[in-house]
């Protein structure tokens, strides 16, 4: 018997190259050649086999030069064909089934490898998996080593089984675009996160913000001269202002730049450039101008376990 090709608005021509390349560039976007067994695609090959009443059933997908299984039923010894002798290579040519009844008696394939030996293909019907752009990437087929032809039923059913595969595929492409777009905002944020604590860490935080009578008050750490700890409580002496703020030391001096300024004393915190002199056991802090117009210095105790640390940071000659 000839080979039956349901009509088809393809039928009969010959795929451009422009549209092959087309179509091997859908097929990558799905990056599913040569994956592992998935038991969505194993379980539609099944499928095919019962509704088609077939021993062999296959999910092919096509590349440039091979025929490769993605699923099968009935070839546990066979991954792959050379393209040139793939029945499929022929159904992605249509839009709609492509069924022989006898290969061994059709020209197309009565010479066939495949037809004179292993598995000794004699029926095929097999259903292009068309993606919702319109290119063909393999096909979902049922295989017989005996001729046969399908129901009107079973070519419905099979044709059913294409979208379903196609389904698949669409999810699972989803899934991966998902997982690239999660691992991308992962990076986003990591290099923000870098970013943030590199700021951080090079003096980037000019300012902070103080609760102050049920409203925030913008401070730019430019204007703090020191920062004192009383109990639950701190107070923040920036220009002539002191804010009081119910947090502790260890809070606050993560808020400020770490160049900019340094801890002397479990209750201290001043800013490196306000200090004008070391004087035994204190630093002399600008506090300010003097009614006289001069500065005013405010004394500021260093602790014994700080002191190493702060003249580590000052520039001594």
């Amino acid at each position: 018997m000839p080979t039956k090709q349901l009509s088809s608005s393809r039928k009969g021509k010959s795929a451009s190259q422009a549209d092959e390349a087309r179509r091997l560039e859908a097929l990558r976007t799905y990056q599913i050649m040569d994956t592992p067994p998935e038991s969505s695609f194993d379980d539609l090959v099944k499928l095919a086999s019962f509704i088609c009443d077939t021993p062999i059933s296959l999910v092919t997908l096509l590349d440039e030069e091979r025929q490769w299984f993605k699923a099968r039923t009935g070839l546990p010894w066979l991954y792959s064909t050379p393209r040139d002798r793939a029945f499929c290579h022929y159904t992605i040519e249509s839009d709609r089934l492509f069924e022989v009844e006898d290969a061994s008696r059709d020209p197309l394939f009565e010479n066939n490898e495949l037809v004179t030996g292993d598995p000794h293909i004699r029926f095929y019907a097999g259903y292009p998996l068309i993606t919702p752009e319109g290119q063909a990437l393999g096909t979902i087929c049922a295989i017989d080593t005996v001729p046969r032809r399908l129901t009107d039923k079973q070519r419905e059913a099979l044709a059913i089984l294409a979208r379903e595969v196609v389904a698949h595929l669409e999810l699972r492409r989803a899934r991966i675009e998902l997982e690239a777009e999660r691992s991308k905002l992962e990076g986003l944020l990591r290099m923000a996160n870098d970013t943030a604590e590199s700021l951080y860490l090079n003096g980037g935080q000019n300012e902070i913000f103080i609760k102050q009578d049920h409203k925030l008050v913008r401070v730019k750490t430019t204007d703090i001269r020191y920062v004192e700890a009383l109990g639950d409580y701190v107070n923040i002496y920036s220009g002539r202002e002191r804010y009081t703020v119910y947090s502790t030391m260890k809070e606050l001096e993560a808020k400020l730049p770490t160049r900019e300024f340094a801890r002397v004393h479990r209750k201290y915190i001043v800013r490196l450039d306000r200090i004008i002199a070391i004087e035994s056991d204190a630093v002399m802090v600008e506090a300010g101008r003097s009614m006289e117009g001069g500065s005013s210095l405010l004394p500021v105790p260093i602790g014994s376990s700080f002191k190493a640390a702060l003249l580590s940071r000052l520039n001594l000659i």
